[in-house]
């Protein structure tokens, strides 16, 4: 029998490195988590749009969640994918950091603009956003 794999975590160990900081992220997949966002905070910027709430006291209060959209204004099935794959790039990447417990945030990809901005000007975008939103 072939042993298990070792996990991410366990070769960082195993390397002398500090193990990762395990960070609670989910998806938003529900309409109605969506819709909700939708009635809460914005902040536009020029790659994407953001929208963030706090969820209600009744709602799991336990870490960040985030969604992805991109509408058919973005392009194709192809150029929507891209754009999505680059925001949630860049969420995963800043979220854990910036993002706040209990919060939800949606990224809304933007025409054109989204897939072809670079990446480094993207995650300033969503920090930036971040500030913005939180203040």
């Amino acid at each position: 029998m072939t042993p298990p794999e070792a996990s991410q975590a366990d070769r960082q160990v195993a390397a002398g490195a500090p193990p990762a900081v395990s960070f609670r992220m989910s998806v938003l997949k529900k309409r109605a988590d969506f819709l909700r966002a939708s009635r809460a905070r914005r902040q536009a910027m020029p790659g994407f749009v953001l929208q963030a709430r706090r969820r209600a006291d009744d709602e799991p209060a336990q870490g960040v969640r985030v969604g992805f959209t991109c509408s058919k204004k973005v392009g194709n099935a192809v150029a929507r994918n891209r754009a999505k794959r680059r925001l949630r790039a860049i969420a995963r990447e800043l979220l854990p950091r910036e993002g706040r417990d209990g919060w939800d945030y949606v990224l809304i990809g933007r025409r054109e603009v989204t897939a072809s901005r670079p990446y480094a000007t993207l995650r300033a975008d969503l920090s930036r956003a971040l500030d913005k939103v939180h203040r």
